[in-house]
């Protein structure tokens, strides 16, 4: 088991409510695997929303896999006004 936490900005805080979450996780996960989670916790909020992975504020292709201690943000879009 691995222990991530998910820092949650914009659209996604909105969405779950919370800045910041822990998950633990099976090892080999990998960051798209996290993703449709955090997805399946906001029941259809992020539908249509395109999100970018940074993992220790790095982008990572969505397939990058996940290791214990990492610190994940899914970034929204940009939104200005």
């Amino acid at each position: 088991m691995i222990e991530v936490k998910l820092k949650c900005f914009s659209q996604v805080k909105y969405a779950l409510g919370t800045d910041e979450m822990t998950f633990e996780l099976e090892d080999g996960i990998t960051c798209s695997e996290l993703e449709t989670i955090v997805r399946q916790t906001t029941e259809g909020k992020l539908k249509d929303i395109d999100l970018r992975i940074a993992i220790n504020q790095e982008y990572v292709k969505d397939d990058t896999e996940l290791k214990d201690g990492d610190e994940v943000v899914l970034i929204p879009p940009v939104q200005g006004g």
